[in-house]
């Protein structure tokens, strides 16, 4: 999940630095309390469990709060109050559903600035993006909002007078299991569409990114949804199983990792309950020499170094037509280089901090193992310490450009989740249609040209389920999101999540006398 075009007019008028100020990395003031469940409308304790985790501040590497793994105890108790609140909002009407929402989203962008704070906090990006998907969030529920209102099935004539008619009906509890590089926004992702359909959802954040959910599940309840119908279970593994386990859970919603989703995948299959997967990809972006190369640039830089190149359908292999390789590639890495790294709660701050230390230094790994493969790093791919000395201990490095890379290198084959961009040259359309198709994944995929015969020719041939034309990595809430192959299946945003979140029945009525055959 990334940003809707829709809401970048909102950053207009932002300060220099978030008003939030005292919670600063650089004033070092900020203490989380200690991250809990949310069940029956409150904070509550897990009533078992016995794991206690540390949540990181990535800007400064410090503990800034403790919170317990959720046991299978505490999941019943969770499903529990699900299943309670289920049967009040099922039988309340679109419309009714929709009010909620609709006060749901105002809230959030009321309180737009303290969450993304909070988000920063706990997950490193720099607030800018930060306020980026709170917008998002917000544009979610009201989209979700107007499509509550207006469900319904099909009438459809039969002979003599008799008819059928279909019926969207909820699902019942669903499960949602959220990704630490979006923490909020996908749990809007999730939650939006479930809700709007009227189900009920449990939902576990990660365990690196515990906080800023709870501050939607208290919004939840302001607004009106009854107590017990989005619940939050904090945990690991084992807690997700728990979950997916329930034989109460009707659905389950994950984002993640391609190996996480197998398991879910094969958990789900024992109780045949569907599933949405949204997971890794190695996403290509193919720039031709008629593009504009100045967009081409931007959206480079778009496609590789949001969220400090954690996100999932980033276009981190880059094919370049070779008559503008070396104009390209001077381009990007001069524009790379002039990326501000830094304390994310400074408002021109344009990168922040990886997730934590083991994935910064996974990240470094890949790049050094791209140098010992034969890839050339034209700029960055090293740990960078910020000039303050408070965030001294936190998990910075420089974005990467890599140069002189070869389809069956490591760095070009596999997701590497961080600021690393590699660039390829190209030929002809053929030749690079076949080497983009060639890999496992297929979540996303960009193509730069001014032919625009050739781009939705381009588009048509690329095996991803998300296609971007002279743009990348913008996500409007309109539109389907998801992947083909080992990419997921299923689609989050747009009218299609609702086909997701929903069974649909048929009823036939009979007008006349019964035919019998015997």
């Amino acid at each position: 999940m990334l940003f809707s075009p829709n809401v970048l007019f909102l950053l207009r008028g932002v300060p220099r630095l978030l008003r939030c100020a005292a919670m600063s990395t650089v004033t070092g003031t900020f203490q989380l309390q200690e991250a809990l469940n949310y069940r029956e409308g409150t904070r509550t304790e897990p009533a078992d469990g016995d794991h206690m985790e540390d949540a990181y501040e990535p800007a400064t590497g410090r503990v800034i709060g403790k919170f317990r793994f959720s046991g299978a105890k505490e999941v019943a108790l969770a499903v529990q109050s699900a299943q309670t609140a289920f049967k009040i909002w099922s039988q309340k009407s679109g419309m009714e559903r929709s009010t909620v929402l609709l006060e749901a989203a105002r809230i959030i962008r009321e309180r737009r600035e303290e969450i993304a704070t909070m988000e920063t906090i706990n997950n490193g990006k720099s607030v800018f993006e930060a306020l980026l998907d709170i917008d998002v969030a917000w544009q979610t529920l009201q989209y979700y909002a107007g499509l509550a209102a207006s469900m319904a099935g099909q009438h459809i004539q039969l002979p003599r007078g008799s008819f059928g008619y279909t019926r969207r009906e909820p699902l019942g509890v669903c499960v949602g299991i959220g990704a630490w590089n979006y923490p909020f926004q996908i749990a809007c992702t999730k939650s939006a569409p479930a809700l709007a359909c009227g189900n009920a959802m449990v939902f576990k954040p990660s365990p690196f990114t515990p906080v800023s959910v709870l501050m939607l599940a208290e919004i939840y309840n302001e607004a009106g949804v009854p107590k017990g119908l989005f619940n939050v279970v904090q945990g690991g593994a084992a807690t997700g199983q728990f979950l997916i386990q329930h034989p109460n859970v009707a659905k389950v919603s994950f984002t993640g990792s391609v190996p996480t989703g197998i398991k879910i995948m094969e958990l789900a299959a024992k109780g045949i309950k569907p599933v949405t997967l949204e997971l890794g990809g190695k996403s290509p972006l193919i720039i031709f020499s008629d593009c504009a190369l100045e967009n081409a640039v931007k959206g480079a830089l778009m496609a590789n170094f949001l969220s400090q190149g954690q996100v999932c359908c980033n276009g981190t292999r880059v094919f370049v037509q070779r008559e503008i390789l070396n104009a390209f590639t001077k381009e990007v890495v001069k524009e790379t280089q002039k990326i501000k790294i830094g304390d994310p709660l400074m408002e021109d701050t344009r990168m922040g901090a990886l997730i934590n230390r083991p994935h910064l230094e996974k990240v470094l790994s890949f790049v050094k193992q791209a140098k010992d493969q034969g890839a050339e790093v034209l700029c960055g791919g090293n740990t960078y310490v910020p000039d303050d000395p408070k965030l001294a201990d936190g998990f910075y490095m420089s974005p990467c450009v890599l140069g002189n890379c070869q389809d069956n290198m490591t760095c070009v084959k596999e997701e590497i989740f961080g600021p690393v961009m590699s660039i390829l040259p190209f030929d002809t359309e053929e030749e690079v249609l076949e080497r983009a198709n060639n890999t496992r994944f297929g979540l996303a995929a960009g193509v730069f040209t001014r032919d625009i015969q050739r781009a939705h020719r381009v588009a048509a041939g690329l095996q991803a389920g998300v296609c971007y034309i002279n743009n990348y990595n913008v996500s409007p809430v309109e539109l389907p999101f998801g992947g083909y192959k080992m990419s997921g299946f299923g689609r989050e945003n747009g009218e299609a999540a609702i086909e997701y979140y929903t069974q649909l029945k048929t009823v036939c009525v009979e007008m006349g006398s019964v035919e019998s055959v015997f």
